[in-house]
């Protein structure tokens, strides 16, 4: 195997010093009045010679390693993959990387990534915790690392986050289901202790008695977490057998809930939305190549990504610890499968 280049090998083929070698790579040339001709020499052998910086060398010197932990529930999910997709690219705009981790909603795993990125000193941390991680992200904030969470955040943590308004997202559905006429209406969530699904949950309830409606208990269907999709199918095929006939819609409180909600429907060989209306909170690419496409209660996932990091780095680059609460605002997404009750 081949030995990487040292700024050792360097400064032998350029015929002079480590230190200049170092001052050069750590672009403090200028500042160090090294020459612009010897500046250039040394990064053309840089280049040439293909050296790559030991970036936990460097934050020994330093104190930063240049980058940032993310732990998400589920990269391949359709919003934490784009979600992780944004922050990569913020990150890279200012000179820092990003070690992915999927949490899959499990106390165990989720405690154990999160203690191998502290393990790595990381110099910042955007993370959708899960309730296990409360001991692990209390040190973090006792101890002044920068640390943002995303999606949700817990009530007795001191922390930064960057969520959005879910009750006023649900509400939104719900009061579009009933602007059309749709009186009887179905929720498919999760069984979970998680901020963001107990809101969801709330701003449905809430949307039903502002309408006036019904709230019927077995019309809400609650889903564990960690069911494989072949599971999860399952388990709404079942629902919606049990309430056929007696709703005309249905909320899916998140993406991977309404994909799944989908295929029990076709599977039943009902029609989107002739036969049920159907709404969902979350976008997907599926949701919008599909006939007809799929309403959603949109989150700003861009703004989401960019304002986390935008948080840690000031948290990374401030000498004041600062705790930033950002609540964004969903957006309603109106394609074909929501129908004008007569």
């Amino acid at each position: 195997m081949p030995k990487n280049t040292s700024i050792k090998d360097i400064a032998a083929k350029a015929g002079v010093s480590l230190t200049t070698v170092s001052i050069v790579l750590n672009g403090r040339s200028k500042e160090m009045k090294i020459s612009e001709a010897m500046t250039e020499k040394v990064l053309k052998l840089a280049d040439k010679m293909q050296y790559r910086p030991n970036q936990f060398a460097k934050g020994l010197r330093t104190g930063r390693t240049n980058t940032i932990g993310l732990i998400v529930d589920d990269i391949s999910n359709y919003f934490f993959g784009c979600l992780a997709k944004i922050v990569e690219e913020e990150a890279d705009k200012i000179g820092y990387t990003v070690m992915f981790c999927s949490s899959e909603n499990n106390d165990g795993k989720s405690r154990q990534i999160l203690n191998m990125l502290m393990d790595k000193h990381m110099d910042g941390y955007i993370i959708a915790p899960t309730k296990a991680m409360l001991p692990e992200l209390e040190k973090l904030i006792r101890q002044e690392k920068p640390a943002v969470l995303i999606d949700r955040h817990y009530m007795e943590l001191d922390s930064s986050y960057v969520t959005i308004d879910n009750i006023k997202g649900s509400l939104d559905a719900v009061n579009y289901l009933a602007s059309k006429g749709n009186t009887r209406i179905a929720l498919v969530t999760n069984e979970t202790d998680q901020l963001q699904m107990q809101q969801r949950l709330e701003g449905y309830v809430l949307g039903l008695k502002k309408n006036h409606l019904p709230i019927v208990q077995s019309f809400i269907k609650k889903c564990a977490f960690g069911l494989s999709d072949v599971q999860l199918v399952k388990e709404i095929k079942q629902f919606m057998l049990s309430v056929e006939g007696k709703i005309d819609a249905v909320f899916f409180t998140s993406n991977n809930l309404g994909v799944a909600g989908l295929e029990a429907l076709y599977s039943l060989g009902k029609k989107i939305p002739e036969d049920l209306s159907v709404i969902c909170f979350d976008d997907n690419y599926l949701f919008r190549l599909g006939a007809p496409g799929i309403t959603v209660v949109s989150q700003p996932i861009k703004s989401i990504a960019k304002k986390a990091v935008e948080i840690l780095m000031s948290q990374i680059n401030q000498k004041q610890f600062k705790k930033e609460h950002v609540v964004l605002r969903t957006n309603m997404i109106e394609r074909g499968s929501v129908k004008e009750q007569v």
